[in-house]
């Protein structure tokens, strides 16, 4: 009896001092763990997203260049007269150096050279090569599209002249393209501009009248017509 009464004494005891300590070893549902507040981040820096970023926009393209502009072309120079009759359409080497008053508009010189002969006249004996050379100037008026497509007109007067030996054309009816004669004549252009602002393309070509290149005896159209691919640079 006496041992009973010591065990229900006892064990109420023990699980009223046990039942607390247990209850404190057993976290919260609202309280961290320690491995929990160690992963805290107290630094405050932001860390890098694995997601991907907005790209940003694109810069706007640098103004146009306006000033001195330095052109060369290469293309191939015709006649529609009777010119064409002894000489094939001929390489065509031009350059042009102006200066833009305003973006629309440029006064320029320019300097051509070409590379033909006379192997259409039927005559070997007759068959010369015959190298041109020409200089000029004018005006150009652009209108503007795009600010990076244009279209340019422009109209130029200058002297031209086949570099042979004295009569070489004029045994074939052409004594005056021996020596230098007026032309007069226009270009239809259009540009592309590049996104370097100093640069751009353009294709081109027009007619120009050549008095000089027509033929001495009969009826003659001394009419050129010259087309090239050229590359444009803005100081």
């Amino acid at each position: 009896m006496l041992v009973r009464r010591l065990c229900l004494c006892i064990v109420p005891a023990i699980v009223s001092i046990a039942v607390p300590v247990l209850a404190q070893d057993e976290p919260k549902e609202n309280e961290l763990t320690l491995e929990q507040a160690q992963k805290v981040d107290l630094s405050g820096e932001k860390k890098e997203s694995i997601l991907p970023e907005t790209p940003p926009e694109a810069p706007p393209p640098p103004p146009r260049k306006k000033g001195f502009v330095i052109e060369s072309g290469l293309g191939a120079l015709g006649w529609i007269g009777k010119f064409g009759n002894v000489a094939p359409p001929a390489y065509f080497l031009h350059a042009q150096l102006g200066y833009e008053i305003f973006n629309w508009f440029m006064v320029f010189a320019d300097g051509e050279m070409a590379f033909t002969n006379t192997g259409l006249a039927g005559d070997a004996t007759k068959n010369r090569a015959v190298p041109i050379f020409g200089f000029g100037g004018g005006l150009r008026t652009t209108i503007h599209f795009t600010d990076r497509v244009a279209m340019y007109i422009q109209g130029n007067v200058g002297a031209m002249m086949a570099d042979v030996p004295i009569h070489a054309l004029a045994v074939l009816g052409f004594p005056a393209a021996e020596s230098l004669g007026i032309t007069v004549g226009g270009r239809l252009g259009l540009e592309w501009y590049q996104l370097n602002p100093h640069l751009a393309l353009a294709l081109s070509g027009g007619p120009r009248f050549a008095p000089g290149w027509a033929r001495s005896i009969g009826g003659d159209v001394p009419l050129m017509i010259d087309g090239e691919a050229s590359l444009r640079y803005v100081f």
